[in-house]
């Protein structure tokens, strides 16, 4: 997600939190989740934050509306499950989603498939522990594959043809998940647009920037392991300070 945006903004400086020592948020109850956005939400703002991209499926379906109440006059960028590119794209009529259990137990979830989903067979696949292996770096391992093996296996057997990456870490394996799957089977993802509506709402707002962009990182778990990850999932080496909220 940060890459695309700054792949669309490269004259926006970026403030990066991962909430490391929290996560994964799917196994969390919803409160636990909104009390998160909070602190992190505020934590941004004081740093000078002029839009929040709320780039977790779990946290937004938890936290995000309350967060629009906090914070009303900021763009903040919400995430859902690309149900709807999805649902037009398959050919077969079956779409199956990876996602973390509280994504897929959200009612945000359930209205995108009322709204989106009504003519196409949806097949969820919950997966577990996927979040911590690409926190830690490992996304080419052969625990890693076994794990995305044991889950895409069954969707494909009941003939999905297109596979929703359902939460903002999953795209990091998208290149596992391509050697896994057959040449046909689309795989989808909201990153880049997600990016291009944030560039659109900073632009309404007269908010783009100009010039040279910076970009900082925290993690409220170990800064030093992240930073180690970094150059994987970022593409480059860079500092990582603390985050204590």
């Amino acid at each position: 997600m940060l890459r695309e945006i700054r792949q669309c903004l490269p004259h926006e400086s970026l403030l990066y939190l991962a909430d490391s020592a929290h996560v994964p948020y799917g196994e969390k109850s919803p409160e636990y989740i909104r009390e998160r956005c909070r602190v992190i939400a505020a934590f941004l703002v004081e740093q000078g934050a002029k839009a929040l991209v709320v780039a977790c499926n779990t946290a937004t379906a938890a936290g995000v509306a309350e967060l629009r109440q906090c914070y009303p006059l900021m763009p903040i960028i919400a995430m859902e499950p690309a149900v709807k590119p999805a649902a037009q794209a398959t050919r077969s009529g079956v779409v199956g989603v990876l996602a973390t259990t509280g994504t897929l137990k959200s009612a945000r979830f359930a209205a995108l498939l009322d709204r989106f989903a009504a003519d196409v067979r949806v097949i969820t696949q919950p997966c577990p522990g996927l979040v911590e292996r690409i926190e830690a770096g490992e996304l080419g391992s052969a625990e890693t594959r076994a794990m995305l093996l044991g889950w895409v296996e069954p969707l494909l057997a009941q003939g999905c043809d297109t596979l929703i990456l359902g939460c903002t870490h999953y795209p990091f394996v998208r290149p596992l998940l391509k050697q896994l799957l057959p040449s046909d089977v689309r795989l989808i993802d909201t990153g880049a647009a997600v990016a291009r509506h944030l560039k659109e709402m900073l632009a309404e707002r007269h908010l783009l920037a100009s010039g040279e962009a910076t970009q900082r990182f925290y993690s409220s778990g170990d800064p030093r392991r992240m930073a180690r990850v970094l150059p994987i999932l970022w593409g480059e080496n860079a500092e990582v300070e603390f985050f204590p909220g």
